[in-house]
């Protein structure tokens, strides 16, 4: 088979017609035919296979997220809840707190005047105790004076007189003597 029986089997070689108008648009019959073969494999394919993988994932991804949400949802209130306990224990914790200080400030108070209560007894009972003493000295010195006036007494009437002056009436006469002078001083 030569080039030239080729040619004449086959015809001969003319160029295809330019395509015009609307035949410019659609594409050989052929080829559109195949076009939609394939396109029809493809969407039964994509429709029975990949479309219910895809809607399983879709839904189990809006679970998913519906579930987060609801947990979310459900953390915010026990976290407001959490918040609100807190600020009620707070609260008390503060007033527990000023009640301690005001009860302290009480205590501190009672303290103060018991304290103050107790020195002034105790101030009261030491100067009572030492004008008592004071009371006492006097009466001591007074008793002292007179026994000392007495003896004096009795010794200068002694020498005065120059004889034995019986010493018990002598005595009477010098307390008379010294109960007249307080008489008259008081």
């Amino acid at each position: 088979m030569t080039f030239q029986s080729m040619v004449i089997a086959f015809g001969p070689a003319t160029e295809p017609a330019e395509p015009e108008g609307v035949e410019l648009l659609l594409p050989p019959s052929s080829e559109l035919i195949a076009g939609l073969i394939a396109f029809a494999i493809i969407f039964i394919f994509v429709w029975r296979w990949v479309m219910p993988a895809v809607n399983r994932t879709l839904e189990n991804r809006q679970q998913a997220i519906t579930g987060q949400l609801t947990a979310a949802e459900a953390t915010k209130h026990e976290a407001e809840s959490l918040l609100t306990d807190y600020k009620k224990q707070l609260a008390g914790a503060r007033d527990e707190a000023n009640k301690i200080v005001e009860d302290a400030r009480r205590s501190a108070d009672a303290l103060r005047a018991d304290v103050v209560g107790k020195a002034e007894a105790e101030a009261q009972t030491i100067v009572r105790k030492a004008r008592d003493e004071a009371a006492g000295e006097r009466e001591r010195a007074v008793g002292a004076i007179r026994h000392e006036v007495a003896s004096l007494s009795l010794d200068v009437a002694q020498r005065v007189v120059g004889e034995s002056v019986d010493a018990a009436a002598q005595k009477k006469l010098v307390d008379r003597y010294i109960a007249e002078l307080e008489g008259l001083n008081a």
